[in-house]
């Protein structure tokens, strides 16, 4: 199973007015560098969760269908199924009716069933699952705890901007991020 990005995020959840108001930046000498930063703490949080924390496609891809009929999707909050291709052996696509199916989308990770599961004929990546996933289209949509830890996790990449490269961030999470995003973490067994 593989994910990949399909369109990226408009924005960012935090916006870098607020950064900087938590930053205590009035200049705009460092905005580019804050920009970053603000990247960087979105990227490794969704990394450290599975969240898509701002609305975005994606693309599932699966080599077979699973043997319980139910479709796990790691990459959540999935808001929609924008549609569902599988390959026959000649590698020729073929879009399936999705109309019809089951989506929990707020579960983790987000289940889906499919009335119809015809066969790929591709050994590997065999069926592409299009979907949309993130709490909304703006950082307003993104639940506060998770800012809070973004903008806990900026302060201290600003704190290492002469130390560490912005290539090189995260060099580090703060005290209490853990905490504040431990309810959002995958859990497994």
């Amino acid at each position: 199973m593989t994910i990949t990005e399909l369109t990226p995020p408009v924005g960012e959840p935090l916006t870098l007015a607020e950064t900087k108001a938590h930053l205590r930046i009035d200049g705009s000498a460092e905005d580019d560098l804050i920009s970053s930063l603000i990247r960087t703490a979105r990227e490794h949080l969704e990394r450290e969760t599975g969240l898509a924390l701002l609305a975005r496609t994606f693309r599932l891809y699966l080599d077979d269908w699973p043997p319980t009929r139910v479709i796990q999707i790691v990459r959540g909050p999935v808001q929609t199924i924008e549609g569902v291709t599988v390959y026959d052996a000649d590698g020729t696509p073929g879009e399936i009716d999705v109309s019809g199916f089951v989506l929990d989308g707020r579960a983790r990770p987000a289940r889906l069933i499919l009335p119809e599961q015809p066969a790929p004929g591709r050994a590997i990546n065999g069926i592409e699952i299009d979907f949309s996933a993130g709490f909304g289209a703006t950082g307003a949509d993104v639940p506060d705890t998770l800012k809070r830890a973004m903008l806990l996790h900026a302060a201290l990449l600003y704190e290492f901007r002469g130390a560490v490269t912005p290539e090189d961030q995260p060099a580090a999470v703060p005290a209490g991020y853990d905490r504040l995003i431990a309810p959002f973490r995958r859990r497994g067994l």
